[in-house]
């Protein structure tokens, strides 16, 4: 059974907001490049975070964004050219939900410390520079998709 999930409608400038997180940059850079205020780019965040189902994380919002198509999807990469263990692919949908390292220790079953370390070797598998970036590149190999994204959401 696949679950279908109502198209999100961002406003332009948070669409540009989301989108400019997608490549791992700050809010900061993201305002800066968008030439407004650091303020004025949490604004925008805020609402489309609301529209993204309310979801309170970046990489959460970054998730459901190209689930729902609220912004451009990235382009996907060969899949063959990334073999992330077990252990890495486990945090990618509890990422992608906008959970920590903390809220991740009852559903793996492991320390904090242990998902941590993992957390880093999985954005240095993917070559991402946090986490909202590890949902885009987790995407491009498809180690993430819509129905994932989907799944997690109902």
């Amino acid at each position: 059974m696949t679950t279908t999930i109502v198209r999100v409608i961002l406003a332009p400038r948070e669409r540009q907001v989301v989108e400019g997180l997608a490549d791992g940059s700050t809010l900061a850079d993201v305002a800066r490049n968008l030439k407004i205020r650091e303020g004025t780019a949490t604004g925008y965040l805020q609402l489309a975070k609301r529209k993204l189902h309310g979801v309170s994380d970046n990489a959460a919002a970054l998730a459901v964004a190209y689930a729902t198509q609220a912004i451009t999807r990235p382009e996907l990469l060969d899949t063959r050219a990334i073999d992330l263990p077990r252990e890495q692919r486990d945090l990618v949908p509890l990422i992608a939900r906008g959970m920590t390292a903390t809220q991740m220790v009852p559903e793996l079953k492991q320390s904090v410390d242990i998902i941590r370390r993992h957390g880093r070797e999985l954005q240095k598998s993917l070559r991402a520079t946090n986490r909202a970036h590890v949902v885009t590149r987790a995407w491009q190999y498809q180690v993430l998709t819509a129905d994932r994204v989907i799944a997690c959401l109902s």
